[in-house]
């Protein structure tokens, strides 16, 4: 008696006919075009209203008071919005991955409170008192949680489970750390309060310079673990099967997330919903494919948050916004709404 042979396992990664390929690549051209028009409604909208035409004039002619509100200002603003908007967005989509959860997202790892609670610490007992300061700083907190959460996620042995675990358990003791200092320590309070909202408003090209080399390594990183996260998709065992180091990938992934999201972070503050949102979205027409996921979160994280920026200008001139408030606005309905049609669905 023949008994058939159980089917050999195969990766998500298999390739896409060519009608969903172009499909995709059509797609993925149209986003960067979304994503050019709002780059250029950035730099051309601002809390204080200006004729397109002086703009351009600041922009390419002048260097007297033009140009330094467009340069100065509004072109820092907008590609650290960029650069910060496809981190982020790169970021959540790896920790999605990473651990098997599509609610993960830098803030619910502690990686967010790790860049914060760096910060409130160098104003109360460091006299930090520039952007500059808590760049590094931020970088350095956020740094230290990726490296402790995989250590306590069980390094050489991690799970999805356990990073979320460890992640909730460092998230809930650094919350109890940064709000002790900042009950305790007044004017760390004042100094911190607009950091933690999340905003773009004091970017220059200093603060670019500083934090490009670690968002194009991370980037870097995070797209070159789109196969390895694919076959981990499949169960460790399935993983192991294809070829996958899990050990290696988990730490990469780890070390891409926080670089990322650390740089980002330390450069504009905590920003919520980007790297939660934006993959799961990107998710719902892609598919699982990582080879995807990842370049499409890069480039619509950046629409999201470079829109919701643009918002805060318009709808509180003459003063604005903060992008963190208006992404917590914007994203909190709207993801409630996705979750509720993937309920219905699976009903």
């Amino acid at each position: 008696m023949l008994v058939d042979s159980p089917p050999e396992p195969r990766a998500q990664t298999a390739p896409a006919p060519p009608k969903r390929l172009a499909i995709r690549t059509v797609g993925l051209l149209v986003s960067a075009a979304v994503l050019l028009l709002v780059f250029l409604a950035s730099i051309a909208v601002g809390a204080k209203s200006m004729p397109l035409d002086q703009v351009w004039q600041g922009l390419f002619h002048d260097s007297g008071t033009y140009g330094d509100v467009v340069v100065g200002e509004r072109l820092a603003r907008s590609l650290l919005g960029l650069l910060a908007g496809a981190a982020l967005g790169l970021s959540g989509a790896v920790l999605q991955a990473l651990t098997r959860n599509p609610l993960a997202d830098p803030g619910l790892l502690g990686i967010n409170l790790g860049a914060s609670s760096a910060v409130v610490t160098a104003i109360s007992f460091f006299g930090v008192t520039s952007l500059s300061g808590y760049v590094w700083f931020a970088f350095l907190g956020a740094s230290l949680v990726g490296v402790l959460l995989y250590l306590l996620g069980g390094a050489r042995g991690a799970t999805p489970v356990r990073l979320a675990l460890a992640g909730t358990a460092i998230s809930a003791a650094l919350y109890g750390y940064l709000q002790a200092v900042m009950i305790m320590d007044g004017a760390a309070l004042n100094k911190m309060r607009f950091w933690t909202v999340g905003s773009l408003a004091s970017a220059n090209m200093e603060t670019i310079r500083q934090v490009l080399p670690f968002l194009a390594v991370g980037t870097v990183l995070a797209l070159g673990l789109a196969r390895p996260l694919n076959a981990m998709a499949m169960g460790d065992d399935t993983a192991r099967a294809l070829g996958a180091h899990l050990t290696r990938t988990r730490a990469l992934s780890m070390a891409a997330a926080t670089l990322l999201c650390g740089a980002a972070t330390a450069a504009c503050g905590p920003t919520v919903f980007v790297g939660l949102m934006v993959p799961h979205i990107v998710r719902s027409f892609t598919g699982p494919d990582m080879r995807w996921i990842l370049p499409y979160a890069a480039v619509l994280s950046p629409v999201l948050l470079l829109g919701a920026d643009v918002v805060g200008r318009i709808v509180a001139r003459p003063s604005e916004l903060q992008v963190g408030i208006v992404t917590a606005v914007i994203g909190a309905p709207v993801f409630i709404l996705l979750v509720r049609r993937r309920k219905l669905a699976q009903l």
